[in-house]
C-alpha cells in the first residue's frame, strides 16, 4: 500500500479544511451587517430585496430598526427635528406612513389643478375644499408639510402647476397651525402677554412660507440688549443692568438709572445702528413685520414702539404702549407709583428717534388736541389690534391685485381671531370673499354670525345669503369653456401662441402668453380708458392675456407685442396656474390650459423653432451651429 509522500495533501482532510474556513455573509455580526446595509448606496427597494432572501437578513433588516432608521433619515433629513436622539422609534412605521402620506398629498395636489383651473386669475382664491382634504386625512402635520416642501424645492424649471398648488396648500396649513398657536396666546392672562411675541405671529401668519421663530427673533433683540449694556458700561459701570443675567426679571427703580437706559438705547439704536422711521414708504407693509424691521431697520410708530419696549424691558424699565390717534407712543412714568395723571409720564416718539414729548407736545404731532382717554397705557391684545388694522388699512388701499388681497385677507383672519365679534369687518370679510367668488360656505357661516349679533344687518346679510347660494348652485354644475380653435375661421388673424414670451414695444416688459381672443372683448368703457382706439387697428384685432414679469396681468393688443428676443423666465406668482415647465424658449401649457387651446402647443413648438432653433450654415471647424434668426416683421398685425 502506497504511502503519502513528504509535504503531499490528502485531498479528503484538504476539502474539509476548506469547507470549514468558508464564511458566509450572513455569519457576520449583526452590528457588521447593519452598518453594511446602512451604505449610502443602498436606498428602501434594496433593503427590502435583502430582507427577502433569507431569516438572518431579515431579521437584521427589521431587527433593531437601526437600518429603516438610517433608511428614513437619508430620505427625508427635514425631519430629523421632530425625533429626539436618545428615545427609540419605529422606524419602519415612520417611513410606511411617511411614504403613504407622500402619496396621499401628491395625488390631491395633482387633483387641484382640474377642479380650480380658471383662464382669467381669480385674484386671491382659496382652494378651501382641497384644505379640508388635506386635514381629512388626519397624517402627521409634519409629514404632510414635508411632502410639500419637497415638491417646492424639486427641479426650479419642472413641474411648475404641481408647485403652485403645493405652495398654496403649505400657505394654508402653517397659517392654520399660526392661528391655533395665536388663540393660546391669547387666552393668556394679559399680563403674561408679550408685545413682542404677539408681534411675532402677525408676522408669521402674513409671511407663512419665511423662515420666521420667537427663538431667532429673540436672539436679535439679545444681540442689541448686549450692545445697549456696552454702552450703559462706559456712562455707569455699576449699572445694575450689568449684573444682570440673561432672562433674569430686572426691574429698575431709581429714576436716574432708568433715564440712563433710555439714553443708551437710544445712541445704539438711532445713532450707531441708524433705525429710522420710513417716511418715504411709510404705507409699506414690510414696515409692519418685526423681523423686516430689524432687518431693514426701519419701521412705523408702532413696530419701532415693539422693539423700543421690549429692549427697555429687559434693562428693567418699564414703558407702556399708548394707543396714540395717528402716531403710536410710549410712556415712561417719572413717578415711583403709577399715576393716572397723564402729565406726570414723558412720551417717547420712537419713529422720532426716541424724542421725550411732554403730553402737549404730543398733539403738534397729530395737529389738534384729544382727550386725556387717548394717553391711557394699553393691553397687548390692543397693541396687535392697532398693528393688524395697519395692514388691514394698506390691504384696503391696495391695486386690487394678489398681493394686497391677500394682505387684506390675511389681516382680516387676524383681525377677527383678536376680536371675532366686530360686526363691520366680519361684513368686510363676507363682501370679500363673496366678490373674489371663493369659500361660498364659509361666507354663509359668517353672514350666519352676523345675523346673531347684529340683526339690524339683515338686508346686507340677506343679499349676500341669496347671490351666495346661487354661488354654490352654480359651482354644483360649472359651465365649461368652449375650446378656442386656431384653425377656425374666425381666428385667422391671431398669430401668437399661448407659452411663448414676448416682449410689449412701447411699455417694454416682458410677458408670456396664457390666452387670447380674436378681437377686444373688454367694456366699451375699458377702451376708452385704454384709448384703445389710437392703436392702428383699434378694438378689432386679437388681444392676449399676459402674465407680466412685474406681477400683474395685462389684456395687450397683437400689434403691441413681439416674440422676445432673448427669452427669459417670467417671475409672476400665477404662472403656475397655466404652465407645467419652462423649455428654455417658451413655457409648456398644463394639460388644463391645452384642453382651452388644443392647437397652441404645436403652433408653439412651430414658433419657436422659426425663432430660436433654426440651423445656418457657419463658415469654421464648428460645422453647423444654432444662430438666431430676429423675425421683425412677424409682429405686423
Amino acid at each position: 500500500m502506497a504511502s503519502p509522500v513528504a509535504g503531499e495533501q490528502n485531498p479528503v482532510s484538504s476539502e474539509v479544511i476548506i469547507e470549514r474556513d468558508k464564511k458566509k455573509l450572513t455569519d457576520l455580526p449583526a452590528e457588521l451587517l447593519e452598518y453594511i446595509l446602512c451604505f449610502p448606496v443602498l436606498n428602501h427597494v434594496d433593503i427590502l430585496s435583502v430582507s427577502c432572501t433569507c431569516k438572518r437578513l431579515h431579521d437584521v433588516c427589521y431587527g433593531r430598526g437601526k437600518v429603516w432608521g438610517h433608511q428614513f433619515k437619508l430620505r427625508w433629513p427635514r425631519l430629523q427635528k421632530n425625533y429626539r436622539q436618545n428615545e427609540s422609534y419605529d422606524w419602519l412605521k415612520e417611513y410606511r406612513t411617511r411614504y403613504i402620506v407622500g402619496l396621499q398629498i401628491r395625488r390631491t395636489v395633482v387633483s387641484i389643478s382640474k377642479r380650480f383651473f380658471t383662464e382669467v386669475p381669480c385674484v386671491g382664491q382659496v382652494l378651501g375644499d382641497s384644505f379640508a382634504e388635506i386635514e381629512s386625512l388626519g397624517a402627521p402635520e409634519h409629514f404632510c408639510e414635508d411632502e410639500l416642501l419637497s415638491i417646492l424645492n424639486s427641479d426650479k424649471r419642472k413641474s411648475l402647476t404641481l408647485k403652485y398648488y403645493a405652495k398654496k396648500i403649505l400657505y394654508f396649513l402653517r397659517q392654520q397651525n399660526i392661528l391655533r398657536s395665536l388663540k393660546v396666546f391669547l387666552e393668556q392672562p394679559a399680563e403674561q402677554q408679550s408685545a413682542l411675541e404677539g408681534a411675532v405671529l402677525v408676522d408669521q401668519y402674513c409671511n407663512p412660507l419665511a423662515d420666521i421663530n420667537l427663538e431667532n427673533i429673540s436672539a436679535q433683540l439679545e444681540e442689541l440688549t448686549d450692545k445697549v449694556r456696552k454702552c450703559l458700561r462706559v456712562a455707569n459701570p455699576s449699572h445694575p443692568s450689568q449684573r444682570a443675567a440673561a432672562g433674569d426679571c430686572l426691574v429698575v427703580g431709581d429714576f436716574e438709572l432708568q433715564r440712563q437706559v433710555i439714553c443708551a438705547l437710544n445712541t445704539v439704536l438711532y445713532e450707531q445702528l441708524n433705525y429710522t422711521g420710513n417716511e418715504c414708504d411709510f404705507y409699506n407693509p414690510l414696515n409692519s413685520y418685526i423681523h423686516q424691521v430689524l432687518l431693514r431697520r426701519t419701521g412705523i410708530p408702532i413696530s419701532l414702539s415693539v422693539l423700543y419696549m421690549t429692549l427697555a424691558r429687559k434693562l428693567g424699565v418699564l414703558l407702556e404702549p399708548v394707543n396714540f390717534p395717528n402716531h403710536f407712543l410710549l410712556r415712561w412714568c417719572q413717578k415711583q407709583k403709577r399715576s393716572g395723571d397723564i402729565y406726570d409720564y414723558v412720551y417717547i416718539d420712537t419713529f422720532g428717534k426716541g424724542k421725550q414729548l411732554t403730553a402737549k407736545e404730543c398733539e403738534y404731532l397729530i395737529g389738534h388736541q384729544v382727550t386725556a382717554d387717548y394717553y391711557s397705557a394699553i393691553s397687548t391684545s390692543k397693541v396687535l389690534l392697532r398693528m393688524v388694522g395697519n395692514l388691514l388699512n394698506i390691504g384696503k388701499r391696495g391695486e386690487g391685485n394678489e398681493k394686497s388681497y391677500q394682505l387684506l385677507r390675511d389681516s382680516l383672519d387676524l383681525y377677527l381671531t383678536i376680536n371675532p365679534d366686530n360686526v363691520q369687518y366680519l361684513l368686510l370679510q363676507a363682501r370679500l370673499y363673496f366678490h373674489l367668488g371663493i369659500w361660498p360656505e364659509k361666507v354663509l357661516d359668517i353672514l350666519q354670525h352676523i345675523q346673531a349679533l347684529d340683526p339690524s344687518q339683515h338686508g346686507a346679510v340677506g343679499y349676500l345669503v341669496q347671490h351666495t347660494l346661487e354661488h354654490i348652485q352654480h359651482k354644483k354644475h360649472p359651465v365649461l369653456p368652449e375650446a378656442k380653435l386656431r384653425s377656425a375661421t374666425e381666428h385667422r388673424d391671431v398669430q401668437y401662441s399661448v407659452g411663448l414670451i414676448m416682449k410689449h414695444k412701447r411699455s417694454g416688459y416682458n410677458c408670456v402668453i396664457y390666452g387670447w381672443d380674436p378681437r377686444c372683448t373688454m367694456s366699451q368703457e375699458w377702451i376708452t380708458t385704454m384709448r384703445v382706439h389710437q392703436l392702428s387697428n383699434g378694438a378689432n384685432q386679437p388681444f392676449y392675456n399676459v402674465l407680466v414679469q412685474d406681477g400683474t396681468c395685462r389684456y395687450a393688443a397683437q400689434e403691441n407685442l413681439e416674440p422676445h428676443s432673448a427669452p427669459l423666465e417670467i417671475a409672476h406668482p400665477e404662472v403656475g396656474r397655466y404652465f407645467s415647465e419652462f423649455s428654455d424658449t417658451h413655457y409648456v401649457a398644463n394639460e388644463e390650459l391645452q384642453a382651452r387651446y388644443p392647437e397652441d402647443m404645436a403652433e408653439t413648438l412651430g414658433t419657436v423653432g422659426e425663432l430660436y432653433h433654426r440651423l445656418t450654415p457657419v463658415l469654421g471647424n464648428e460645422g453647423l451651429l444654432p444662430t438666431v434668426r430676429h423675425n421683425a416683421g412677424a409682429t405686423a398685425p
